[in-house]
């Protein structure tokens, strides 16, 4: 085979850059491609115990894992929550995928991060029909005589505006919007410059039931988040909030997957009782999502400003907490260390999944909102891969959220974790 044909079968094979490309070929019979990222972050780690860890055997095949939690799929390069995402999140080994769950106007569960984010994550707005059914149209930024902008653009489309036949005429698009547009079209034409839009020519959105199907064929475990809503409960004046949670689990029921597959997660501790005392199976797994960074006097180093503490939620029946990456570690002597935080979790009991791995542009200027614990030792991309050694080993966490999965997928079958 000349190289030219070579060249162009690796590009064809690559899809959504899971090239097998140098070292970074996954062994034959092997389905899982974890694509050159992975190998790019290890060569720029410092030299060390870590890195000689991580470059063993590196043309092993690499197998699925738990471990490898897809963050709404694949979502640094492909439209979230689309089946192309979800699809490309299983090829990079993720042994757990997310459905963000939400509802629609006529009471259908479906799969998007925010129940009115549509004006971000899809074309609605292209679709002259369903936008003018947005809570908010489309509304251009405002500039005085100056030229200086005195409004953003805006617009708030909500899953709850439309019925579920609209929703399926929808397209995911990376999630991002221009406040500075003046049209639609600029509007929509925001992505970050630390993703792509490559893989944005088809973004098929799913229904909750569709992403069960899915995840089943592809031999995926499956993590749904009920979404708080963004409409008043009750919706439509009879439609509760114990309603939409019982929806979300009789859904895997009824798709007769194993409670053991599914790991339910809410930043409402209530949404979790629910489910302890309604549906026990799930709820005895389900995850409560810790958003209490945003109370006034919350401090990740201090239990005393924590309510409720780590003891009580356990006493509650939680067993899974799962806080973003930043309130796990801290600095001690330039290095990163588990926080107090982490270590009251697993003192009291509980098991910990981290959100969000590989959602940050460079982190040459020390990784932004989910390193600011760590901000000022972050110097360079392949610190993840130190903060990630130091959440399995140090933190003793039981899954990560990432973007791309493939490179937590890598890292977990070089530590061995399942």
């Amino acid at each position: 085979m000349s190289f030219r044909k070579l060249a162009n079968y690796a590009l064809v094979a690559g899809m959504a850059g899971l090239m097998l490309v140098g070292s970074g070929c996954a062994a034959k019979n092997s389905g899982i491609q974890v694509g050159p990222r992975p190998y790019y972050l290890v060569n720029d780690l410092d030299d060390g115990k870590l890195k000689t860890e991580l470059k063993k055997e590196q043309d092993a095949p690499l197998q699925r894992t738990d471990f490898s939690i897809g963050h709404r799929g694949a979502c640094m390069q492909f439209p979230e929550h689309t089946k192309e995402s979800y699809e490309a999140a299983a090829r990079m080994g993720a042994g757990i995928c997310e459905c963000d769950v939400t509802f629609t106007k006529d009471r259908e569960l479906v799969c998007r991060h925010s129940q009115c984010d549509l004006a971000t994550t899809t074309n609605i707005l292209l679709i002259p029909e369903l936008a003018a059914k947005c809570t908010q149209p489309f509304q251009p930024a405002e500039y005085d005589a100056d030229g200086k902008m005195i409004k953003p653009a805006y617009a708030k489309c909500c899953t709850s505006d439309i019925t579920l036949a609209e929703f399926k005429l929808l397209q995911g698009k990376m999630d991002a919007s221009n406040p500075k547009a003046r049209t639609v079209a600029e509007f929509l034409d925001a992505t970050p410059s630390w993703r792509t839009d490559r893989y944005s020519g088809t973004g098929t959105v799913m229904t909750h039931a569709e992403s069960i199907e899915l995840f089943k064929k592809l031999g995926m475990k499956m993590t749904p988040e009920l979404k708080e809503p963004s409409v008043a409960m009750p919706f439509q004046g009879d439609y509760t909030q114990q309603q939409y949670a019982q929806q979300m689990i009789d859904e895997y029921k009824a798709a007769g997957v194993d409670p053991k597959n599914v790991f339910a997660q809410s930043f409402s501790l209530d949404d979790v009782k629910y489910w302890l005392k309604n549906a026990p199976a799930f709820g005895k797994q389900a995850v409560f999502l810790d958003d209490r960074y945003d109370d006034k006097g919350f401090d990740y180093q201090n239990p005393a400003t924590w309510s409720p503490s780590m003891k009580e939620l356990v006493a509650d029946g939680v067993r899974i907490i799962a806080p973003p990456l930043w309130m796990l570690v801290t600095v001690e002597n330039g290095k990163m260390v588990p926080s107090v935080y982490a270590k009251e979790a697993k003192a009291a009991g509980l098991d910990i999944i981290a959100w969000s791995f590989e959602r940050s542009g460079l982190l040459k200027n020390g990784g932004g909102w989910y390193y600011q614990s760590i901000n000022d030792i972050v110097t360079k991309d392949a610190d993840t891969l130190v903060l990630l050694n130091v959440l399995a080993e140090d933190v003793g966490v039981i899954g990560v959220f990432s973007d791309w999965p493939g490179t937590v997928t890598y890292f977990a079958n070089k530590k061995g974790l399942k």
